[in-house]
């Protein structure tokens, strides 16, 4: 069967269209995919912001805060007087309304229809003191409530700079690990030029392959690492999952450390900790307060107004409705409480010791914490100053084995051993630096100070 030239023309003509449409579809996707990851460079002072702003523990806080004073200011509404209105409607039905006292008969209606309005106002005059009591008790609570908000923040804060030094250090080391591997590259390349004109052998070559092959292990993995770290931070700054953090070079200046007694009495007057167990102590003097008012008298001023109408239209009218109005002064005094508050009063002081207690074990801690990280900062200095003088030392001993591997004195496995270490020295003073960094930032948070 023979098929026309046109037709054969019409088939190549309708696989163009298709084929333009399938490129342009891949194109957009690899376009979408490049835009979705987006690269941004930031720096500490820049995270640490983005994440107080978008932290959603920090807006939950801030919600328990305003929760307190929602409380507080409930409280201070129970010293204003109370009042009330009602209106109410009546009908009785008699169907017995006939009472006999001997000569004496009283007789009532079969019915009858009654209204009766109320309108009164209490205030409370005395009451021991109990209403300024609630409202000092509330406050405090408000209070302890703001301090759990800043002791939240603080903590926020060192997340992110904990997860900001992690994400540099893999950052650095991968830069080490790109160095080296070019200039494992170069050794290859000049290996392999010796090999060809005799002079090492192919034992030789293999080593500075298989030593390249590590270091592209070591890759691998800090990558891995890298995007663990990568989107845990675009999570806590709340940026998009697909973002590629980048930092700039951090230069860990030199931080002067005063003496350690200094760092504990700073955490002392700022541990949000601390301050929160004064105000509990206070919290607790306030409740043996209130306790106590339960035993002392209350006055109160009371005024009420009624209308009582028997018609059974409820609009008011003459000789139809009364309306008496009150006005009076109570006391009272409940003595019971002089020997029911005893066991009351005796829990609430034992409370009071056991913050007193938990104080004291709270400074103990502190002092701990804040000792802990003084010592570590300070060897994370040590270990800086220590590895700058072994890179000194690695490279100066990689320049002698090169030279002499050029001149074809050293072995291939000790020219590979001296970029080894010369490697590894470089990885570890980044590394240190990056812990000095966080050590500092470590030791800042133990003393209270690190939003301050």
């Amino acid at each position: 069967m023979n098929i026309p030239f046109n037709t054969t023309h019409k088939l190549h003509l309708c696989k163009i269209p298709v084929l333009a449409i399938v490129l342009s579809l891949l194109l957009m996707s690899l376009v979408s995919k490049k835009a979705s990851a987006q690269d941004r460079t930031i720096t500490l002072t820049e995270a640490v912001k983005l994440g107080i702003d978008n932290s959603k523990v920090l807006k939950l806080s801030q919600s328990r805060i305003d929760q307190a004073i929602s409380q507080y200011n409930q409280v201070k509404d129970n010293v204003l007087p109370t009042g009330s209105v009602s209106l109410s409607y009546n009908r009785a039905e008699i169907p017995y309304n006939t009472l006999n006292f001997g000569p004496n008969t009283i007789a009532l209606p079969k019915n009858d229809n009654a209204y009766l309005g109320i309108v009164s106002l209490n205030e409370t005059i005395f009451a021991g003191g109990k209403l300024k009591y609630a409202q000092e008790s509330t406050r405090l609570l408000t209070s302890i409530s703001r301090l759990d908000a800043d002791k939240d923040k603080d903590q926020i804060t060192y997340d992110i700079i904990n997860e900001y030094y992690n994400l540099y250090k893999v950052l650095q080391s991968k830069k080490v690990v790109n160095q080296n591997l070019e200039t494992i590259d170069a050794q290859i390349h000049q290996s392999q030029r010796f090999f060809e004109q005799g002079l090492v052998t192919k034992n030789d070559v293999l080593r500075f392959q298989l030593q390249r092959a590590n270091v592209e292990l070591s890759g691998i993995d800090l990558e891995s690492n890298r995007k663990i770290i990568n989107y845990n931070l675009n999570i806590l700054l709340g940026l998009p999952e697909t973002t590629q953090l980048n930092i700039a070079q951090i230069n860990e200046e030199n931080r002067e450390l005063g003496p350690l007694n200094n760092y504990i009495d700073t955490a002392f007057s700022n541990r949000q900790e601390l301050k929160q167990l004064d105000l509990r102590n206070k919290y607790a003097e306030t409740s043996i307060k209130t306790i106590n008012a339960n035993t002392t008298p209350t006055v109160s001023a009371s005024a009420g107004g009624y209308y009582v109408d028997v018609s059974g239209n409820p609009l008011p009218r003459s000789g139809n409705f009364i309306t008496p109005v009150t006005v009076g002064l109570t006391a009272a005094w409940n003595f019971g409480a002089l020997w029911t508050n005893k066991n009351k009063l005796a829990e609430a002081r034992i409370q009071r010791d056991q913050v007193a207690i938990n104080k004291g074990i709270t400074l103990d801690n502190v002092k701990n914490e804040v000792n802990q990280n003084y010592q570590s900062y300070l060897t994370a200095l040590s270990r800086i100053k220590l590895l700058q003088t072994s890179i000194e030392q690695a490279g100066e001993n990689n320049n002698i084995l090169a030279s002499k591997y050029k001149s074809n004195i050293a072995s291939a496995t000790d020219r590979a051993d001296a970029e080894t270490l010369l490697y590894q020295a470089q990885i570890n003073l980044e590394l240190a630096k990056a812990d000095a960094g966080l050590a500092y930032y470590t030791l800042l948070k133990s003393t209270g100070k690190l939003n301050k």
